[in-house]
């Protein structure tokens, strides 16, 4: 179920040999990202629960969910990359069906962070679900 820019990251993932690489791998994908404006840094979508300053702005166009994220954190602007590969471009009702532990626990990421950054990926998973739930319903 996940997306090809996703498979991407997995078969990227599979000529890393170690942790190190993998994890150089995730910031380098943060680093491409383009940053989030300030105005769009607001409390509505800052997202709860995380270590870092955590930003989500979702959109949903024809059906299809896409999301653009922001972090002061090197590390975690990678995992909302991750997360974009994972979920931008899928419809917007098949969102809360991604079964993201799964398709991240491909990459084995989750073995590899700390307790805090573990929780803040769980809570930005959960917003993106969330959003995903309540705009697949509107309309």
């Amino acid at each position: 179920m996940a997306t090809d820019a996703f498979e991407e990251i997995v078969e990227t993932f599979e000529f890393l040999d170690d942790w190190e690489d993998r994890y150089a791998h995730v910031i380098d994908m943060g680093k491409a990202m383009d940053p989030l404006e300030d105005a769009l840094k607001v409390p509505a979508t800052k997202v709860e629960g995380c270590a870092s300053q955590v930003w989500l702005v979702p959109r949903v166009e024809g059906g299809v969910f896409s999301f653009r994220g922001d972090s002061d954190a090197m590390i975690v602007r990678g995992l909302i990359a991750t997360l974009a590969a994972l979920y931008n471009g899928v419809p917007v009702e098949e969102v809360p069906r991604v079964d993201a532990r799964a398709e991240l626990g491909r990459l084995q990421l989750t073995e590899h962070l700390s307790a805090q950054r573990s929780n803040g990926l769980r809570a930005m998973i959960e917003r993106i679900r969330g959003v995903a739930a309540t705009e697949g319903t509107v309309g």
